[in-house]
């Protein structure tokens, strides 16, 4: 699992991970290091408050994009989540680049895969937005852009299937500045994320038992 420093909680994803018989490892993607896939069966790439495109992170998001498309080649599975999702098409020839629209809170999500992305509300926090690669089945999207694309073995999401209600607290401290910017109303938003906690974890379960069942080890009894 690659993740920032201070942000590597895998919330519902890691919780459905593990009872499916997955041990968690992390590697910290603003840390040193070579990101080594060997006798990795999956690779997780979480969230993080950066863009692809910054300069200052380059050589971070190099070694990650080399990592995706290292997992490509060998077809070992991977489920990018948001900024996750944005480094998978930055990787594999698509692009990011500033949204139109900045989604912060519950979504309504269309989606034409009703397993593997059941259409709804999910949470989002995002200002980029993905093109997807060349060859993607993009199946789920809202006014802003993609929502998710499958790829291979790979399954791409700019929506968090993965928070919990203390994820969601924590991130709203942190980017209390980004939330007044965009208007958004963080009690209501930590409200709304109450009423729908348990909905929500349900639902990240689903769509990681059909990620894992239909795009990572289809065909086979994966865990």
């Amino acid at each position: 699992m690659i993740a920032n420093h201070g942000d590597d909680d895998a919330g519902h994803v890691g919780e459905r991970l593990v009872q499916r018989g997955f041990d968690l490892e992390i590697f910290h993607r603003d840390g040193d290091g070579e990101i080594d896939l060997h006798d990795v069966d999956l690779l997780v790439m979480l969230g993080s408050d950066w863009s692809v495109y910054w300069e200052k992170v380059a050589n971070h998001v190099g070694r990650e994009a080399d990592a995706v498309r290292a997992a490509a080649h060998s077809e070992t599975p991977v489920l990018g989540i948001c900024y996750g999702g944005q480094l998978m098409s930055h990787a594999l020839g698509g692009s990011v680049e500033r949204a139109h629209r900045t989604e912060i809170g519950w979504y309504d999500v269309s989606s034409e895969d009703v397993e593997l992305a059941p259409p709804g509300l999910w949470f989002e926090y995002h200002v980029d937005k993905f093109t997807p690669p060349l060859g993607a089945e993009v199946f789920a999207s809202t006014d802003a852009g993609p929502q998710a694309y499958r790829l291979g073995r790979m399954l791409a999401l700019q929506f968090h299937p993965e928070v919990s209600t203390e994820i969601i607290r924590r991130w709203g401290r942190d980017a209390a500045t980004d939330a007044a910017e965009h208007g958004v109303d963080l009690e209501a938003m930590y409200r709304q994320s109450e009423e729908l906690a348990e909905q929500n974890r349900q639902r990240c379960f689903a769509l990681v038992d059909a990620f894992l069942d239909r795009v990572a080890f289809p065909g086979s009894a994966s865990r």
